[in-house]
């Protein structure tokens, strides 16, 4: 909605391998107009690190932990509204797809890289040598069309019933 106002010059928006909607008509519509898109929640609230399992704990401040179901805002802000069980199966999926090379993180950061649309990606880190790891995802060789393939299918079969109607 934001774009169809004149003047907007860039648009923050939820884009990860579990929330791909955006990559159809707004990504074609912010480019026809000409208006940068700044990816935010990149890697889904820390699931596509691959270092979540089902037994992490979250401090009680922490939206992870107070949010997964829209209890404070919107859902969709926590673990890209996908409920965490059925997040962690997918990424044990996607895991199998990550080059040794690389960590999870980058790999998802690199996916995201490779949507023309995509002018930057704003992931959190937090120390200086994830910071540093995250830019690198930069450095990544691009994903082949069979692997992107794979990860569309993994967001068909598991993400997309759950969330892609509702952002």
């Amino acid at each position: 909605k934001a774009i169809e106002y004149p003047g907007v010059a860039s648009v923050q928006i939820i884009y990860n391998i579990f929330r791909q909607r955006p990559s159809g008509l707004f990504f074609r519509e912010a480019k026809a107009k000409n208006v940068g898109v700044i990816v935010r929640v990149p890697l889904a609230s820390g699931l596509l690190t691959g270092k979540m399992t089902k037994d992490t704990a979250f401090a009680a401040d922490d939206h992870r932990a107070f949010n997964r179901n829209g209890e404070e805002f919107d859902k969709g802000e926590t673990f890209a509204g996908v409920p965490f069980d059925v997040a962690l199966e997918a990424v044990e999926e996607i895991r199998r797809l990550v080059p040794e090379n690389i960590t999870m993180a980058q790999f998802a950061l690199r996916w995201i890289l490779m949507e023309d649309a995509v002018g930057v990606v704003i992931p959190g880190a937090k120390n200086a040598a994830q910071a540093a790891a995250n830019a690198a995802a930069s450095d990544v060789a691009p994903l082949s069309p069979e692997v992107i393939g794979e990860l569309r299918n993994i967001y068909e079969q598991r993400i997309a019933p759950r969330v892609h109607h509702l952002w």
